[in-house]
């Protein structure tokens, strides 16, 4: 995972420190994306991660009530 990050980090890196310093024409460019996608692409994992944290955090959240109402009713019924 950390080859992986470390990976990532150095593609980004180069992509939008080094990169607008390069010809537009020089064979390396067509290794990466258009300038664009160097914002897009992080908010929308930005986005996508907190969609899932929230959803998962959620998931808990509602299946902790329910257990806790299961709980509760049953100790009424005694």
């Amino acid at each position: 995972m950390l080859i992986v990050a470390t990976t990532v980090f150095l593609y980004y890196t180069i992509w939008t420190l080094l990169m607008p310093f390069v010809d537009s024409s020089h064979p390396s460019q067509s290794l990466f994306p258009p300038r664009v996608w160097a914002i897009r692409l992080p908010v929308i994992l930005i986005l996508v991660g907190g969609a899932v944290v929230g959803s998962f955090l959620s998931l808990i959240m509602i299946k902790s009530n329910r257990q806790k109402a299961l709980k509760a009713q049953k100790a009424k019924a005694k």
